[in-house]
């Protein structure tokens, strides 16, 4: 790990990125479905909205990414680009890591769709990393939204706040419902990692 600055690992669907409001568009669509139809209650793979007779969750993610451009198209989360780049200017070392690449055939098309997305809305970051395991990558706090990834991560003990929404609410703090927060949190990370103090992360 690079230690000469703070490293905030930064996933991008359902924490920079609003991917489930963009994808209940797009499955209304292609389910011919009313979006209100669709509930935002939704646990991870959307199970709730009927999907699997369609053939499931993967030939809509990728019907998403080829046909209707979700991951240039998606609005952000509210205040994410705004306070990514003030911890960019407080030298903060922006890492995202995405598992957006996990799909065959549809690569090329995911990752200029990011790269411009993340440039349309001002995104700052040093280094972006598509891949599943993402504490091989090495951050000093991470965040996350998927259950399996924080855990994961929290087992290699990596520290890892979790961004909330509908598919994580069982998975224990510290936690963050906004970017607001998000913002505090990782602050109080760097300066715990700048004078050796324990607190954000600390359970004893």
């Amino acid at each position: 790990m690079d230690n000469s600055s703070f490293i905030f690992g930064v996933d991008l669907d359902g924490v920079v990125g609003d991917f489930y409001g963009a994808i209940r568009k797009i499955a209304a669509e292609w389910l011919n479905k009313p979006v209100e139809s669709l509930t935002t209650e939704v646990s991870y793979g959307f199970n709730e909205w009927g999907i699997d007779e369609f053939g499931g969750y993967d030939r809509l993610h990728r019907y998403a990414v080829t046909q209707r451009n979700i991951f240039g198209d998606m609005e952000p989360i509210l205040h994410a680009p705004a306070i990514l780049r003030k911890l960019s200017n407080q030298g903060i070392r922006i890492r995202i890591i995405t598992h957006r690449l996990f799909l065959k055939y549809s690569h090329s098309a995911t990752i200029k769709q990011t790269v411009d997305w993340l440039d349309n809305y001002d995104i700052p970051y040093w280094d972006i990393c598509f891949m599943k395991d993402k504490g091989a990558v090495g951050a000093h706090i991470y965040i996350d939204d998927t259950p399996e990834n924080v855990i994961n991560l929290r087992k290699q003990g990596c520290n890892t706040i979790v961004f909330t929404n509908s598919t994580n609410r069982s998975l224990e703090s510290p936690r963050a419902d906004n970017w607001e927060e998000v913002e505090r949190m990782v602050m109080e990370a760097r300066e715990e990692w700048r004078t050796g103090t324990v607190g954000l992360f600390d359970t004893k």
